[in-house]
């Protein structure tokens, strides 16, 4: 085979060490480095005196994002994805690993995977970091309504948010207890006047110094997790370009997404779409489209890759959002879907084509507009329309005779 790349490096990286061999017109060499600061400077120093000029390493946890921030100055680096490279069952040592990927890609058989700019992967965290926290949130939610369904204190099932305006002014006045069921009423919100009566009843309960002591503690956690998530905002705001505020912007105009998941998904792929040839390539990146498995003319599973988990979250709860936005593309798409794949797949179906709007309108710059309730009904001539209704009616055991009206 020719040799793409005659000067090259293959690293195994692992938590405390790094394993390097490098191959020099048809030789190699093999060193073992630590994973400290002054050893992978050291690392760099020894593949520079080598004449190594391209060097690969697997996506290893997190392990390999010190020895890129510390090497991509300095050297040409390929970060590939370990399932393309897996060494032949029962010879693997960490020294056959590094070899094995230093033939690989001396001989040009690895593919680079997408590593953005310092920038972009800063941004990555922090939005990474707030969608934790906002998880952790919801935790903790789920821990204050326990709590209040020990001490029988219906109010989830009256108030959509108990952690809102009025649902926290009742809390709060659980844990003082000095005001009575219809007094706590009282405090609610005008919108909620309607439910007075019954959030008198759902607030009879049994609520001792044990459970005001635990809605005091969980309540002081979602309160420093807000401020967390605050500042995280604050900071998203401030490290990003004016275009990505202006992407964001953009984004937000589609049904299911609003500002936080628009900054999610700029933070993952970017505003360059250059790098995603087409919005097909965009979907297989991300995992959003179903798997391709033949093998003697038989079809086989076509689950979607595990990909970029935080993307595909963040679509997928776009997607369900978007499906109940009322006289929209993605309503139809989800509806139309549901009846003959399910919910499920209809949802990821819908994050795929909010993936591929994503890519229009960062590629083409320009406002979206919405395709329409009635879009997949004016695909349709009006004689499929009316063969779809009678076979319908069919089904349900009646018998159709149709004429074309004249008129």
């Amino acid at each position: 085979m020719d040799k793409v790349n005659p000067r090259c490096c293959g690293l195994d990286v692992h938590k405390d060490s790094v394993w390097a061999c490098a191959r020099i017109d048809g030789s190699q060499s093999i060193e073992k480095f630590g994973t400290t600061t002054r050893e992978l400077l050291r690392l760099g120093d020894w593949l520079r005196c080598s004449g190594v000029t391209i060097v690969a390493m697997e996506s290893t946890g997190v392990y390999w994002k010190p020895v890129w921030n510390l090497l991509e100055d300095r050297l040409r680096l390929m970060l590939v994805n370990a399932h393309h490279i897996k060494q032949v069952p029962g010879r693997k040592t960490d020294v056959k690993d590094c070899q094995w990927i230093a033939e690989l890609l001396e001989h040009g058989l690895l593919k680079a995977s997408f590593v953005p700019a310092r920038p972009q992967r800063e941004l990555r965290d922090l939005t990474r970091q707030r969608t934790q926290l906002l998880s952790d949130r919801s935790r903790v939610v789920n821990r204050l309504q326990k709590t209040l369904e020990d001490a029988n204190i219906k109010l989830a099932s009256v108030a959509s948010d108990i952690t809102g305006k009025s649902g926290r002014a009742i809390l709060d006045a659980l844990i003082v207890g000095k005001l009575s069921p219809e007094q706590m009423a009282e405090l609610v919100h005008k919108k909620m006047e309607a439910k007075k009566p019954v959030l008198r009843e759902a607030l009879q309960g049994n609520v001792t110094d044990h459970h005001r002591f635990m809605l005091r503690t969980l309540l002081k956690q979602i309160d420093d997790l807000d401020q967390m998530i605050g500042s995280f905002d604050a900071r998203i705001e401030e490290v990003m370009s004016p275009l990505e505020r202006e992407s964001v912007k953009r984004l937000d105009e589609v049904p299911g997404f609003d500002r936080r998941t628009g900054q999610n998904v700029i933070a993952e792929i970017g505003t360059d779409m250059t790098r995603f040839a087409t919005p097909g390539h965009l979907a297989s990146w991300s995992g959003l489209c179903p798997g391709n498995n033949e093998s003697a003319g038989k079809r086989k599973s076509g689950r979607t890759a595990k990909a970029n988990r935080w993307l595909k979250a963040a679509l997928t709860q776009a997607a369900w959002g978007a499906s109940r936005t009322r006289r929209s593309y993605f309503c139809a798409q989800h509806r139309r879907l549901t009846t003959r794949r399910g919910v499920k797949r209809a949802t990821t179906a819908v994050a795929h084509s909010l993936l591929v709007t994503t890519h229009c309108l960062l590629c083409d710059q320009r406002p979206y507009s919405d395709l329409g309730v009635s879009y997949f009904d004016s695909r349709e001539s009006p004689e499929q329309k009316a063969q779809h209704l009678i076979r319908k009616l069919q089904r349900l055991g009646y018998n159709v005779e149709a004429t074309r009206n004249a008129a």
